[in-house]
């Protein structure tokens, strides 16, 4: 394990100086736990802080950087854009470089602090100490517009922190627009993933949306704008703000239970499956994309969206295609479309077709318990609605039998007949609850 110290004395024996930037002296400062170190090197070269820390691994072949400890350490540089996109940059490092000069080539203010490691003194020459404090998302310069990914960062950070954008930047971040396509989409997936797990990822679409950037590539949400629906059931306004609303109390709900026991948990089975990142991935993504089909429907058909749950599944693949999105994710997506309906008047079903729309959804990835977060969700008539809490009975019907208790009570074993007597079974046992 390094002495972060001992390096820092180290370099600083040889002329140069050590500091803490980016996002760790952000958090630290917002009193959030941070795991990730980034350093920045003044008044040193690249090959000197090779020689001085021969165990230090060099990675990155557009920006080398060092890596010790999985910390990671840079040569202050000054960038020049010659290209379009994140990467055609002209990099220019020097041990005249000051720590204000390399923080200047950062994106936003609060990400433009650094801090000194032996005297812990902050430089701060771009104001973000005062934009913390205020909420505040702003470009460090005009340099903001040399790299189109910033874009989606600046809305990530924003939906992360709860901060509202400034308006300067939003312009920034719609002159870049047409830049937007020369991402890869790996890089756009990395940061709208990290934004459906904030507290509040509404917020993530609709910083892209004031900046008229949402179409590029998410149009699948940007046309839920405007797609009227029933003000008796949807007071909220259009299928846009709907989808944005159902998504945080999503965000919220799975943020609440540390694993899905609660909703699982019954005399007859006890089930944990932990909420992980991945599985609230899953589930919020799920949300995001369960009322898709809307944004297809004629203006002829508003306020009602007729088959807007098969539209709504198309849609998920495609958006899942173009954008290389997990089959995981798109799985889901396309259960919380065509279920989420059923879900919400599963009350009004026959014995028989709960217990298909219990086997059939239990058998996906979402299952019972993802799908039951969202319909609770979707639900904008009510706080919750406890008549339609078909995934806790889902769980005790599916477990009142098995193939191997049918086949062994009524001496069947062909697959198909298993299946149909097992159904029955689970029929009947739910005609007694």
């Amino acid at each position: 394990m390094i002495d972060i110290n001992e390096i820092a004395k180290t370099i600083n024996s040889n002329g140069g100086h050590l500091y803490l930037v980016g996002g760790a002296v952000r958090d630290e400062l917002l009193g959030i736990k941070n795991h990730d170190e980034d350093y920045s090197v003044t008044g040193i070269s690249f090959d000197e802080f090779k020689k001085l820390f021969p165990m230090a691994y060099v990675r990155g072949k557009d920006f080398p950087v060092f890596s010790i400890d999985n910390k990671e350490f840079a040569i202050a540089r000054k960038e020049r854009k010659i290209g379009i996109g994140h990467k055609d940059f002209d990099v220019k490092t020097d041990k005249k470089i000051t720590i204000g000069q390399d923080l200047e080539r950062r994106d936003i203010t609060i990400n433009a602090i650094a801090k000194e490691v032996l005297t812990g003194k902050i430089i701060d020459p771009f104001g973000g100490i005062e934009d913390l404090k205020n909420k505040i998302i702003r470009a460090v310069s005009s340099h903001f517009e040399e790299d189109p990914l910033r874009v989606y960062r600046v809305a990530r950070f924003a939906s992360q922190f709860d901060f509202k954008v400034e308006e300067n930047t939003i312009k920034m971040m719609t002159l870049l627009k047409n830049e937007l396509t020369s991402l890869s989409v790996e890089r756009v997936y990395n940061e709208f993933s990290k934004a459906l797990l904030t507290d509040k990822p509404s917020i993530f679409f609709d910083v892209l949306k004031e900046a008229n950037v949402l179409d590029v590539h998410f149009k699948e949400i940007y046309d839920l704008i405007g797609a009227e629906q029933p003000p008796k059931y949807h007071p909220e306004g259009d299928s846009y703000n709907h989808t944005m609303i159902v998504l945080d109390k999503v965000a919220e709900k799975t943020n609440e239970l540390d694993s899905l026991k609660e909703i699982e948990n019954t005399e007859k089975i006890e089930v944990s499956r932990e909420l992980d990142n991945s599985r609230k991935l899953e589930i919020r993504f799920s949300a995001l994309v369960h009322d898709l089909g809307k944004g297809t429907t004629t203006k002829e058909e508003y306020p009602h969206h007729f088959n807007h749950e098969k539209r709504g599944a198309k849609l998920v693949k495609n958006m899942g295609k173009r954008l290389k999105l997990p089959t995981r994710l798109i799985k889901c997506g396309v259960t919380s479309c065509l279920e989420h309906m059923r879900g919400g008047i599963f009350d009004k079903m026959t014995a028989s077709k709960k217990v298909k729309f219990i086997e059939r959804v239990n058998s996906t990835i979402l299952g019972l318990d993802g799908l039951q977060i969202i319909v609770d969700a979707d639900d904008m008539t009510s706080e919750k609605n406890n008549s339609n809490q078909f995934a806790k009975l889902g769980y005790e019907v599916i477990n009142c039998t098995n193939g191997n208790e049918i086949m062994k009570k009524f001496g069947i074993t062909e697959g198909k007949e298993v299946a149909n007597k097992m159904h029955e079974v689970r029929v009947e046992y739910l005609k007694k609850l």
